[in-house]
């Protein structure tokens, strides 16, 4: 949704300034700094002079997704008593959260994420900041990256499953690993950096056991997948044709005939790749309208530059997966949508990668999914949103939602993998696929990871790479 910065420490406004202009692509419509807690909106980065030090910066790109007279996007850094918050992200509880701090307070009057988060922060607070950051959390159903000063004190706070990314060093941090200096670190899922240490979240949901009824899935999904598009009027999906970005746009065409959603899906792979003629297969079943991103040689050296410099890395599987991204947010962004949903996070959730098989057999595929889950943050949510985000876009995954993640971690293996000849996998999900209305072919097409099935993986290996050294991109 956004970029959020900051810097402690004995520094000019221009190091802040400076991090906001790298960070620019994350949030486009607006930006705000605050200097010492004094407050500064809507300002130009360009032509911001101010030759002071500071001790305590914080700073916010603004990607304005939402324009209701009930929930707006608001320009930040927002101020309340001895507080100041900047924020990145969504609150999905964002409407039973307002109407509970409305009768607790009277404070009818909030507009915005920020402002309930900011709100809800002071009336906990009772001079222990790290406490009331805690209160809040426990109170949170969302993907979120914000940072808040009391004057004397500074909290970092990341979301449970690390949808949002956070970056940090000694004295800074960032919402993009550009914007830092130095030995960069990642705040972990769930993590609170508070004045620079590192605070263990209380309960780690990817440990949790539960008891499961498998007739709650149905349900969950449906949620995770309809608060993600509440307050929207359009939405891109970033599509396959596999069976987890199906059932996303067919529940999302459900919420359409409900109210007013207008669902585009974009797809992208070489002319006959496997994703793109599955994808139309698809797009013509559910009736919704697909935009399709061509790739050849030159599309995948053209677009190789920004790919490499948004993920940071020169590992060639992430750079294949997120070239997909890619260029199908580029095509989101095109079209002046601001959202797509992804469907990130349903293999390790449902055991769908083919590696899965071997811990299968060696009866430890419930401690490696729950490892996967624990880890995608760096693994594959921080270049997604590099790469989403390189466009402008924000991207919403559903099958990340906490509550769908403490259920499905808690499904019986046999429900996920039926043996170890199993070639299909997450045999519950396409179940559910099929029962909800996608035909046999669709909801039990045969996974292939993205980079394959676009054929991206095959232009980088056999063409591109010959003639490219990844690591003159990665150069400052």
């Amino acid at each position: 949704m956004c970029s959020i910065v900051g810097i402690q420490g004995n520094f000019k406004a221009d190091d802040l300034i400076a991090m906001l202009k790298t960070s620019k692509n994350r949030g486009i419509d607006a930006s705000g700094i605050a200097l010492d807690n004094k407050v500064y909106k809507n300002i130009d980065l360009n032509d911001f002079d101010d030759d002071n030090f500071y001790s305590l910066g914080l700073g916010h790109n603004l990607l304005a997704v939402h324009s209701s007279k009930d929930r707006t996007s608001q320009v930040q850094p927002l101020a309340k008593n001895n507080l100041v918050l900047v924020f990145n992200g969504e609150i999905y509880n964002y409407s039973s959260l307002k109407n509970l701090l409305a009768k607790l307070t009277k404070n009818e009057g909030i507009t915005s994420d920020s402002e309930l988060l900011i709100n809800l922060i002071d009336f906990y607070y009772d001079g222990d900041l790290l406490h009331s950051v805690k209160k809040v959390i426990n109170l949170l159903d969302g993907d979120y990256a914000f940072a808040v000063s009391d004057n004397i004190n500074l909290a970092i706070a990341r979301d449970p499953l690390g949808v949002k990314p956070l970056f940090y060093t000694d004295d800074a941090f960032a919402s993009s690993k550009q914007c830092l200096k130095g030995e960069i670190r990642t705040l972990k899922p769930g993590h609170i950096l508070y004045n620079w240490e590192d605070v263990y979240p209380q309960r780690d949901i990817f440990q949790k056991r539960i008891p499961t009824d498998n007739r709650n899935l149905e349900k969950l999904v449906k949620l995770a997948v309809s608060k993600r598009v509440e307050d929207l009027d359009e939405v891109g999906v970033i599509f396959s044709g596999g069976v987890d970005s199906s059932l996303i746009a067919l529940l999302l065409r459900e919420i359409s005939l409900n109210k007013n959603l207008k669902i585009t899906l974009y797809a992208v792979g070489g002319k006959n790749s496997k994703d793109v003629v599955a994808a139309k297969c698809v797009a013509n079943y559910l009736g919704l309208p697909l935009k399709v991103h061509d790739v050849n040689e030159n599309i995948v050296k053209d677009n190789l530059k920004p790919v490499v410099r948004a993920i940071g890395e020169n590992n060639l599987m992430k750079i294949g997966v997120g070239m997909t991204v890619y260029l199908a947010s580029k095509m989101v962004a095109e079209d002046n949508i601001k959202v797509a949903i992804s469907g990130q996070g349903a293999d390790e959730l449902f055991g769908g990668y083919n590696r899965y098989l071997k811990s299968y057999n060696e009866n430890t595929l419930d401690d490696e999914l729950r490892h996967d889950l624990a880890n995608m943050y760096h693994v594959n949510l921080e270049r997604d949103d590099a790469c989403s985000m390189a466009n402008g876009v924000e991207l919403r995954l559903p099958f990340l939602d906490k509550k769908l993640v403490e259920f499905a971690l808690n499904i019986p293996i046999k429900y996920k993998v039926s043996g170890s000849e199993d070639k299909l996998r997450k045999n519950i999900l396409r179940k559910l696929a099929f029962n909800l209305g996608l035909n046999k072919d669709i909801a039990y097409r045969p996974k292939k990871a993205a980079q394959y099935g676009t054929g991206i993986d095959k232009i980088l290996r056999k063409k591109v790479l010959k003639d490219v050294d990844i690591e003159d991109y990665l150069k400052k």
